[in-house]
């Protein structure tokens, strides 16, 4: 690491360049080959998959994406005839638009099932070319012009679909603007210096914008969705940031001692920047960790927000020493140099509130651990009464065309009809297609069925299937309970004497079979990232007692944040005054995510703080010295990087994606339970209750265990008057050390 950092300061210009020129180019390599992202919820071998993928092959003209235009009147009926006429010229415009395979009308034809049972509202399908992944954006916004364009005082027209969706504008980069403002407001409080505050927002921004394309030209090789890029900017920003606040801290630091610019860089990638490394690679352990799902939707996922951590941790590690080099001596303020010059190199001494925080810790340990405890248990209750489940445009901000349109029909015909089940068979003989025909009539009689359509045939005859209209929404649990009725007990009584083996699809059954199957194998991913984890720590602390509190603490702030997701999304407390719409259930894929996400993101404050623990603990012995020591030095500069990584996170609500907005208040709750409750209180008092237990470990596995070091104590001689001299620092830069040390601080308070 040190001949890293020496190569990148002595070549600082290059480095710079390099990492211009590959920003550049993969930025222009993005925008030709534009992206390709795709939602594939699908999990192999479940039955919506399934069904789908039979009704594709059956009927090849039902791939394109379906959207709806909605329109109602406040006064009279939609079949008045200017309403008529207004509408009906319209659709036509519509279906002569390019992209549009066919519309059908309420107007013509078997359309009167379109038409709301008091004549006030009315919808007609919109069936595009492509699916909804592959359609247009610009062919999209075509048809919610022409439709919108028709509606007047008396008559409201809206649109829904996922092609519609792709039209309705987000944040733009209105969150990550917010997000960086903030942490240059922290930096600069916290370092006094413009120049040294602007440097990690720079870091980040060149490694995030990197990946960010990346991410792009990756969706051109495997499945990732369309919220990935996000993600990992919301990730990236928010390590990215703080990897780089720890390193230039620490850069800080070796200047103040009298080290020079060049020295102080290299010290600081050569510690730091280690313990960076190793915290960047718990990140992507746990991010990768979704691969053992074996599901190509997480897949992508994983692999977009680990290339992003990789990247930042790369540029935290040689873009910035070398921009360091760059600003000289500028990286502290002007009152630190002017002090510096006046009374040269001095010790730095943890004083003030951190030094009298961690005396307080030490002092009430068992009463502090029971306050942080009951916090922890009570946010994460809700997390009891976590429901997985589909959410959909009923969903959206009020505003949003989309969750109009939804409500419209909601209202209109039933909130069933945003999210019908479709049955599809392989059909044999002449007995088989007598049980389809009566079908239907069965399905009506079902509880929770509000209408079924006939069964329709393909061409070739071998094919059928036939659309259930629940009396519920997509997003209720009761749909869900429909889906298991019609699975379990309506649908194999009408199999009977037949060789159909009917197959439940839609919106519903499609989520709640990737739900199962990630419930199914969470368990799995669970133990995986959090073993791995625990070696990690196990080989780098040799310890049992700090690797096992790390997984406790990673599961509690886990817990807790789920609480506030559900209690925000779910439960709908404040969601509508933050613009994330109504109340619904919680992404499928979100545990999975979040889990690795956030037991990656905790560790790093783990490793931070615990490794000056042990440095301390390996040079006295003294537990509770180390503990107080460590929490006194690490414990400013951890909670502004919480507080940066906060901002970012938060900043993220602004975005207009529900998905994003629900990983932006996870993620920043998580740090700052993890932060200000975990961290700086639970941890520290857990480790002075368990005294010298803390770093037991059997004496024949630290024999059989290999040594690696993240964070090394910077080396120092000493000299032959008992001072101790730090390599590459000035002459008349000689820092006294213990026998060094007379002033009254945080060491020396009896333990």
């Amino acid at each position: 690491m040190a001949a890293l950092a020496r190569w990148c300061v002595q070549h600082r210009l290059v480095a710079v360049l390099l990492w211009l020129l590959a920003f550049g180019g993969i930025t222009a390599a993005a925008a030709v080959t534009g992206t390709a992202y795709s939602n594939d919820y699908e999990a192999p071998g479940t039955e919506s998959g399934r069904a789908s993928q039979l009704l594709q092959d059956g009927f090849p003209g039902l791939g394109g994406d379906s959207d709806t235009v909605v329109w109602h009147t406040t006064s009279g009926t939609v079949r008045a005839a200017d309403v008529e006429q207004t509408m009906s010229h319209t659709l036509d415009e519509i279906a002569d638009l390019p992209g549009v395979a066919a519309v059908a009308s309420p107007y013509k034809g078997h359309g009167a099932d379109q038409i709301s049972g008091d004549g006030r509202t009315a919808y007609a399908t919109v069936t595009f070319d492509d699916p909804a992944e592959d359609i247009d954006q610009g062919e999209a916004t075509a048809v919610v012009d022409t439709a919108k364009a028709a509606g007047t005082d008396g008559l409201q027209v809206e649109l829904g679909g996922q092609a519609v969706a792709l039209t309705e504008s987000s944040g733009g980069h209105i969150a990550e603007v917010v997000g960086v403002i903030v942490a240059a407001v922290v930096l600069f409080l916290a370092f006094g210096s413009l120049a040294a505050s602007l440097l990690p927002i720079a870091t980040a921004l060149v490694s995030v914008g990197t990946a960010y394309a990346g991410i792009a030209l990756l969706g051109h090789a495997m499945t990732v969705a369309d919220f990935a890029p996000m993600l990992g900017m919301l990730i990236g920003l928010g390590v990215g940031i703080d990897y780089a606040l720890f390193i230039v801290t620490r850069h800080r630091r070796g200047l103040k001692r009298g080290l020079s610019v060049e020295e102080a860089a290299r010290n600081a990638v050569a510690t730091t920047g280690r313990a960076v490394v190793f915290a960047g690679a718990t990140v992507c352990i746990a991010l990768l960790g979704m691969l053992i799902l074996r599901l190509g939707f997480l897949n992508g996922v994983a692999i977009a927000a680990s290339l992003t951590v990789v990247l930042t941790v790369a540029a935290s590690v040689t873009l910035l020493p070398a921009l360091l080099s760059f600003i000289g001596m500028r990286a502290l303020s002007r009152r630190e140099r002017r002090r510096l010059d006046e009374h040269g190199p001095q010790p730095e001494i943890p004083t003030g509130l951190a030094a009298r925080w961690s005396a307080f810790v030490e002092k009430h340990p068992k009463l502090l651990g029971g306050v942080a405890l009951a916090v922890m248990a009570l946010l994460a209750l809700p997390t009891f009464s976590l429901h997985l489940g589909t959410s959909d445009q009923g969903n959206n901000p009020e505003t949003a065309t989309t969750r109009q349109a939804y409500d419209l029909l909601a209202d209109g015909f039933g909130p069933g009809l945003n999210g019908p089940l479709t049955l599809v068979t392989h059909v044999g003989g002449a007995q088989d297609r007598v049980a389809l025909d009566n079908l239907d009539a069965t399905l009506r009689a079902t509880e929770g069925v509000r209408t079924a359509t006939p069964v329709t045939y393909n061409n070739a005859g071998d094919t059928a299937y036939l659309s259930v209209v629940p009396t519920s929404s997509p997003q209720s649990e009761r749909t869900s309970d429909l889906v298991d009725r019609l699975r379990d007990e309506v649908l194999p009584r009408a199999e009977t004497g037949t060789t159909l083996d009917l197959q439940v699809g839609g919106m519903t059954a499609g989520y709640d079979d990737f739900a199962d199957v990630i419930v199914g194998k969470l368990p799995l991913f669970v133990g995986v990232v959090i073993g791995l984890g625990c070696v990690l720590l196990l080989l780098a602390f040799r310890s049992i007692g700090i690797p096992l509190k790390a997984a406790a603490m990673n599961i509690a702030a886990v817990a807790a944040s789920f609480g506030v997701v559900v209690a925000i999304f779910q439960w709908g407390w404040g969601s509508e005054l933050l613009g994330l719409g109504r109340a619904g259930p919680i992404e499928p894929f979100l545990p999975v995510i979040m889990v690795s996400v956030l037991f990656g993101l905790s560790m790093d404050y783990q490793v931070f703080l615990v490794s000056r623990m042990y440095e301390e603990w390996l040079e006295t012995g003294d537990n509770r010295r180390a503990v107080r020591v460590g929490l006194a030095e690490t414990s400013r500069v951890i909670n502004s990087a919480a507080v940066i990584m906060i901002s970012v996170f938060l900043a993220f609500v602004l975005s207009g994606d529900r998905v994003i907005a629900m990983f932006g208040i996870a993620l920043a709750a998580a740090v700052a339970l993890d932060a200000f409750v975990l961290r700086t209180l639970l941890v520290p008092a857990l480790m002075h209750m368990l005294g010298g237990a803390n770093w037991w470990l059997p004496r024949w596995l630290d024999r059989r265990l290999p040594r690696i070091s993240i964070e090394p104590p910077e080396t120092r001689t000493v000299d032959a008057e008992g001072r101790a001299r730090i390599p590459g620092a000035r002459e008349d830069a000689l820092v006294e050390v213990l026998v060094k040390e007379q002033q009254q601080d945080v060491r020396d308070i009896p333990g």
